[in-house]
């Protein structure tokens, strides 16, 4: 049995992004790409440090490419040569943390005033 995960070829990705909910993550020059807009230098700060946390506990590094109000994520397993499962995880971890928002009745209703990492719609 091999210890090498299994990468994903260009065909398999789109669909398998979709069936995970990441289809805002596309495939770009063989890495798994995302944008994220944000309110500004401070809340692209907060997203660099709460990926980077992501990343670090999940022993996983991601390029990143960061200027005022936008960050992109680029994420390949590096060791594997290609797209991985822990390419798909880490992407949906980043996902459901940094998009997170208090739904409604929850104690943290009305707590953010801003919206510090813009929800595309």
């Amino acid at each position: 049995m091999s210890d090498k995960p299994k990468v994903y070829t260009e065909a398999e990705i789109a669909p398998h992004l979709q069936k995970t909910g990441l289809g805002s993550w596309k495939l770009e020059d063989g890495w798994l790409r995302r944008k994220f807009n944000t309110d500004g230098w401070r809340s692209t700060l907060m997203l660099v440090n709460a990926i980077g946390f992501m990343a670090e506990a999940a022993d996983h590094h991601p390029d990143l490419t960061v200027t005022w109000a936008k960050v992109w994520v680029k994420l390949q397993t590096h060791s594997a040569g290609g797209i991985t499962d822990k390419d798909f995880a880490l992407a949906k971890l980043i996902e459901e943390h940094v998009l997170w928002r208090p739904e409604s009745g929850s104690p943290f209703q009305g707590a953010a005033a801003n919206e510090f990492v813009k929800i595309e719609k």
